[in-house]
């Protein structure tokens, strides 16, 4: 139902952007009659634009990034914000701040773990005493693999199976354009690190973004680098394992999911991600291949000639592949547990469309709706900076579902 006090439901900041337009689309095509959404961002014609599009009649609301006082008018005239405006290291502090502030849920799609530590430290009880639910990573990055390791826990604990322990996600298909906004993010990361190379150790914690890092269990080396025998995470895999680029931002993000439920998945529980690469005669080679590639990237990037090659190759911020690409994209995930007593669990989170766009914009604005129009349903909770998991639960799963989205755990 409507909170009268409010203007709006949906206020969607970062409207006319690649990926904004597209969350724009869905809400256009899927939001129930009624829902009072409006657009947000700076530029009146572009928004203008967007609505012509599509067709709608939704308000239009201007404000720039860097503007507090505009972004806490927007904040207090809302139920929820979603916001597609990043990096969101560099242009979504003063938003997140202003909905924790002003009592509005807020969503967004950031895989900037030095965003998310610091949103932690600055709205986490700010949110907690105005009851906002401020909720990072709602997209490809991180729904899939909160979600993913959300599912399975809930089989094993039905079963009454023990506690996660060793766990994988493993990306087994996917196929998708690449993000030219999260090759932004992450060269604005490396830019930052460059400058505060202080940070360096909270960037590479595995605990980085959990509540209180003091009191996670000490459970070894946790690398987000390996390369593996896929048959020494299951049985049933075959071939080698690479790492999965966005295996250091995820794994984070689950890790905290497992904290704020007071580490209901297990004091034991261990959890990484890898991708894939066959199980071919050169399979080896890739996937060494690939744990090079990725470290080569970091390296390009933080160093001026190579970044200025890179620039010049890689996409752009507001770009995106097209529509038949987007359309004929997907991605499959399987998670892989052994639970303390011993029984083997797997999940499956499965979907069509490119993983970073069509099927992010489906993801992302769901978890929105999840949160105006399921309140019953979602998990329960006074607020803060929470994660898909702990924020959405079962009321996003069911959305996806509905969605087309396969979302699915067995025992093995």
């Amino acid at each position: 139902m409507s909170d009268l006090t409010r203007d709006f439901d949906v206020v969607l900041y970062g409207a006319s952007g690649f990926v904004g337009a597209l969350v724009a689309k869905h809400l256009a095509g899927y939001a129930p009659a009624g829902t009072r959404i409006a657009l947000a961002g700076r530029s009146a014609a572009k928004l203008a634009d967007v609505k012509s599009r599509l067709k709608v009649d939704w308000p239009v609301l201007i404000a720039d990034a860097g503007d507090a006082e505009a972004l806490a008018a927007v904040a207090g005239r809302t139920r929820v914000v979603i916001t597609t405006v990043g990096p969101y290291a560099k242009y979504g502090r003063p938003l997140a701040h202003a909905c924790a502030a002003a009592g509005t849920d807020y969503v967004d799609l950031t895989g900037e773990v030095l965003f998310a530590r610091d949103s932690i430290d600055e709205n986490h009880e700010l949110a907690r005493s105005t009851g906002a639910r401020i909720i990072h990573s709602c997209g490809f990055d991180s729904i899939p693999s909160d979600l993913g390791v959300h599912v399975l826990h809930q089989q094993v604990e039905r079963d009454g199976a023990g506690e996660l322990t060793d766990t994988t996600l493993v990306v087994t298909s996917m196929s998708g354009g690449i993000s030219g906004g999260t090759i932004d993010s992450m060269r604005n990361q490396v830019d930052v690190l460059k400058q505060k190379p202080e940070l360096r150790k909270v960037a590479g914690s595995p605990y980085s973004l959990s509540p209180d890092r003091h009191a996670e269990p000490k459970l070894g080396r946790q690398s987000d680098m390996d390369t593996l025998v896929a048959s020494e995470v299951d049985p049933s895999l075959r071939g080698r394992l690479a790492p999965f680029v966005m295996a250091s931002y995820n794994t984070r993000v689950v890790r905290r999911s497992n904290a704020l439920r007071g580490w209901a998945y297990g004091r034991e529980f261990k959890y990484r991600e890898a991708m894939s690469v066959g199980a071919s005669p050169i399979a080896p080679l890739v996937a060494i291949g690939t744990k090079l590639g990725l470290g080569a990237l970091v390296v390009g990037l933080a160093l001026p000639p190579t970044r200025y090659l890179l620039d010049r190759v890689l996409p752009k911020p507001g770009e995106g592949p097209s529509e038949k690409v987007q359309q004929n994209g997907h991605f499959t995930m399987d998670i892989f547990t052994t639970t303390s007593t011993g029984a083997r669990y797997t999940a499956r989170f499965r979907a069509k469309g490119d993983p970073g766009y069509a099927a992010t914009a489906v993801m992302l604005g769901e978890s929105a709706l999840a949160l105006v129009l399921d309140r019953d349903a979602l998990p329960e909770s006074d607020g803060g900076v929470l994660t898909p998991a702990t924020g959405l639960g079962d009321a996003l799963v069911t959305r996806l579902r509905a969605a087309g989205f396969e979302i699915s755990a067995r025992k093995a």
